[in-house]
């Protein structure tokens, strides 16, 4: 009888894997194994976890010891060709500054070296044009790459992967920048590959309303090692019964509902098992809950008044007549979809942009006014949707002295104040780091505390919620909520229904270049079908302005159960 030999494994297969930057083990001893069989795997954890690591580990991008093997065979052995042909790894920045065509970005898709393709032939442009269209960018394709809006610029580096044609998909936070319907739209489509073409997907998300409903399988990153590993509706229902977990304030909104209510037994995960929850177990004889009014606020901090831009005197208007007050004291929330004018506005209240017409002014005074020094040093102080740009040096540590150097602080109040920002924003332990070898996330906390030692009257932040897990983004909330209350001015770019709906006292909706609507928070909302929260989408038509899950379980519990018992 002949031996019996044991095969080698198919797909990815990670053995005893660990990463370290420096002395500091950011994986340790983690060991998994993913069949290229279309499974779609959310790799979940808190900031610092090890998720991003974990992937460019599992793309044959970053030195470890133990063993990441592709169908057996050790990836350091693989040619680049061979592993382009079989990973394909999208990054949080798509890391493409050069002006490019769409088509050309996916032609890329053919190089492994990622090099640009001089004469591609006529079979890869047309596997390109596919491509393109089946990621619905068809009549994009000989627009420039940099033009195209957030979530088009995801779609068309996904139809590059799609080119590449490589079986296993590694995606890190591919929704960080995207507006709702454009995040669902692009879940939509990565569901699409993975279900019709077979591709395997490991995505990293904090958001896990997106996740849990169409993953076949959870890991989780708890500290660099793996913390689970299983169905998605068990680590739902495990978080369900740990409220103290930092992973249950991510929970989807309708097992946070069926949570707080108390309730036993299988969690709901979806919009609509939470709606069929609701409904078949609660009256709604009193539908809506007293309107929450902003708080009074008299004193302007900003005008904006009047306000036209455009990026060049041929091109159209980028924002047009726009009008704004935000009082001292306020968070004010900007939301609208990708390429509506968020951003440009954002550069135009901190005197980066020059608008042609309409003024701005801060306490009183218009921008042009101050000097360029004064005018950040004390008084307006932005956090850009790209963290690395504010990073100068080496480590952390040594960024935010610079900072303090350039506020005038001594020695001893510069520690005190690195030190307090350090214990507030959790990122202690990584102000040795380099701060591009930081996830997403974690350059987002850094960068803030960058900002929070300048002392400004008016911060400014694009995307701040962007890589941040759920209870980051709590603790984020409780360090706006300590500034406003110092009298600090907060303006909020965001596709964050969730936290606006939360933590805004206003919130102002832009749409082709003007402010169409501003109202509470819990006005706005309750008013939008597609642009508003996932409590907002489970109970609507049962009750009237629920836009938080808090709202949901009070209206529950004030209606009580069918059958006339009441909850308490």
């Amino acid at each position: 009888m002949m031996p019996q030999t044991t095969p080698p494994p198919v797909g990815l297969c990670v053995q005893d894997l660990t990463v370290r930057y420096g002395t500091a083990a950011v994986l340790q001893g983690v060991s998994f194994s993913v069949p290229v069989s279309g499974q779609l795997i959310g790799l979940l954890g808190v900031n610092g976890s090890g998720k991003t690591t974990l992937l460019k580990a599992a793309a044959g991008l970053l030195p470890h010891t133990g063993q990441c093997l592709l169908d057996g065979v050790p990836l350091e052995s693989l040619s680049t060709r061979r592993l382009a042909q079989t990973v394909s790894y999208i990054p949080q920045q798509s890391g493409i500054s050069v002006s490019l065509s769409a088509r050309e970005v996916v032609l890329m898709g053919f190089n492994p070296r990622l090099g640009v393709l001089q004469s591609p032939t006529a079979a890869m442009r047309a596997a390109a044009d596919e491509a393109l269209r089946t990621v619905g960018l068809a009549d994009k394709a000989g627009q420039d790459y940099l033009t195209l809006s957030g979530g088009e610029k995801q779609l068309c580096i996904l139809a590059r992967t799609i080119a590449e044609d490589a079986p296993l998909l590694l995606l890190d936070e591919p929704t960080a920048q995207l507006d709702p319907i454009a995040a669902a739209d692009f879940i939509t489509t990565i569901q699409k590959l993975n279900r019709e073409l077979g591709i395997t997907v490991l995505l990293v998300e904090h958001r896990l309303e997106e996740v849990l409903p169409i993953a076949d399988r959870v890991i989780l990153m708890e500290d660099g090692a793996i913390g689970f590993d299983g169905s998605p509706r068990r680590f739902a229902d495990s978080l369900s019964r740990n409220g103290e977990h930092p992973m249950a304030s991510a929970l989807p909104a309708s097992a946070k509902i069926f949570r707080d209510l108390g309730e036993s037994g299988e969690c709901p995960l979806t919009v609509r098992e939470g709606r069929d929850f609701i409904s078949s177990t609660f009256e709604n004889r009193i539908r809506a809950l007293t309107e929450k009014s902003a708080p009074e606020r008299s004193e302007k901090a900003v005008r904006v008044q009047d306000i036209r831009f455009r990026y060049a005197r041929e091109s159209a208007d980028i924002l047009r007549d726009v009008s704004l007050d935000v009082c001292r004291g306020e968070h004010l929330c900007l939301l609208g979809g990708n390429g509506t004018g968020k951003t440009t506005l954002l550069g135009i209240l901190s005197g980066a942009l020059k608008p042609y017409h309409g003024t701005v002014t801060l306490d009183g005074k218009k921008l042009g006014a101050y000097s360029a020094k004064n005018l950040y040093h004390k008084n307006i102080a932005v956090l850009p949707q790209d963290p690395q740009t504010v990073f100068l040096k080496k480590t952390v540590c040594e960024d935010l002295r610079e900072t303090c150097r350039a506020m005038e602080y001594d020695r001893a109040e510069s520690e005190e104040r690195i030190a307090e920002i350090a214990e507030k924003l959790g990122i202690g332990t990584l102000l040795d780091r380099h701060p591009y070898d930081l996830s997403g996330g974690e350059q987002q906390k850094a960068a803030l505390a960058k900002l929070l030692l300048l002392q400004p009257k008016l911060l400014l932040l694009d995307e701040p919620t962007k890589g941040i897990d759920a209870y980051g983004k709590e603790r984020l909330a409780d360090i706006l909520g300590d500034l406003k209350s110092g009298g600090i001015t907060v303006v909020t770019v965001t596709h964050d229904a969730e936290f606006a709906a939360a933590y805004a006292d206003r919130c102002a909706f832009l749409f082709d270049g003007e402010i169409v609507s501003t109202d509470t928070p819990n006005v706005f909302f309750a008013g939008n079908t597609f642009y508003t929260t996932a409590a907002h989408r489970i109970s609507k038509d049962i009750f009237d302005n629920a836009v938080l899950c808090g709202d949901v379980v009070e209206l529950c519990r004030m209606n009580g159960r069918k059958g006339g018992r009441r909850e308490k």
